[in-house]
């Protein structure tokens, strides 16, 4: 699966600034043509940055296919797919059409906090359900439990389960991950800030939050990183330092939508639970935005 090396974008879903808060599909196309222009590998639709749980499943169906069409062939698409009901998430598996998408990214299960025999018997039961090569996500932050190293290790074994997103912020994890995992297993980071640590020992790239809005200038940092110029990813990295924590300040996506409405690609509008930037947060991050697309980079 070397299609997925390198910077994958976690896409959001724009919205429009109207009481209903329907989806923006003209903003969509603009969105995913701004990240391709910038330099991006591959997108990931529906995934929990796209706000899929307060997402249709006539609207996730609706998304795939404007994102089908809109890229033409020229990335692949990942689709994201988890829940907490295995029995659920295994049906959809096989049941959806997923016509066009090469892999399939779900989240470790959220709120029922399984053990680890519970998590990895969990996807052992998607693998086998799902048509499509699947990759684990680990980001206990949201879902209350860890998918340890020997755990995701064990689960690498299985042919249809291809790599990792890797989100739990323990670098001792990831470095055990990449020491014991098969040569063909793909760790991912999805940490932005993380990104050129985890390559240096192994990572083949992100799935990224920050390149939505900022698609050159963080593909150029993974490029630089998988090349081996880490001195070049690193000056790249700094870049972020001060705006990466605002993406997350109100909850994400709250953070990358008021970027990427400080840019016009669409507005900062999510649907509740959560709400838009506060005018505070959406200051900071318009002036840091216009800073970074003052920032050249190559």
């Amino acid at each position: 699966m070397n299609q997925l090396r390198g910077t994958g974008v976690a896409l959001v879903t724009p919205f429009l600034p109207t009481p209903d808060h329907a989806v923006d599909y003209a903003a969509l196309r603009r969105i995913i043509d701004f990240t391709l222009d910038g330099g991006a590998d591959y997108l990931v639709i529906n995934g929990t940055t796209a706000e899929s749980p307060t997402l249709t499943v006539e609207e996730r169906a609706e998304i795939l296919r404007v994102a089908q069409e809109q890229v033409a062939g020229r990335v692949p698409l990942v689709f994201g797919l988890g829940g907490n009901n295995t029995a659920a998430v295994a049906h959809t598996l096989r049941t959806i059409d997923l016509t066009g998408v090469v892999a399939v990214l779900s989240a470790s299960p959220y709120y029922n906090k399984p053990s680890q025999a519970g998590i990895e018997a969990h996807y052992q039961h998607l693998a086998d359900a799902s048509p499509l090569p699947l990759l684990l996500y680990n980001v206990p932050g949201r879902t209350g439990s860890n998918i340890t190293a020997d755990t995701t290790l064990r689960l690498a074994q299985h042919p249809n389960i291809i790599g990792i997103k890797e989100a739990s912020g323990n670098l001792e994890q990831c470095i055990a991950i990449a020491a014991g995992k098969p040569d063909d297993f793909l760790l991912i980071s999805g940490d932005d800030m993380m990104t050129t640590s985890l390559v240096s020992f192994g990572a083949v790239g992100i799935i990224s939050v920050l390149a939505n809005a900022f698609p050159r200038p963080f593909s150029d940092m993974t490029r630089h990183a998988l090349a081996g110029d880490f001195a070049q990813a690193s000056q790249l990295l700094y870049d972020f330092v001060a705006l990466n924590p605002l993406m997350y300040e109100e909850g994400n996506p709250v953070g990358v939508k008021a970027a990427l409405a400080a840019q016009g690609l669409c507005s900062a509008a999510v649907r509740l639970p959560l709400v838009e930037a506060s005018e505070g947060l959406q200051e900071k991050i318009t002036v840091l935005t216009h800073k970074m697309q003052g920032v050249t980079v190559g």
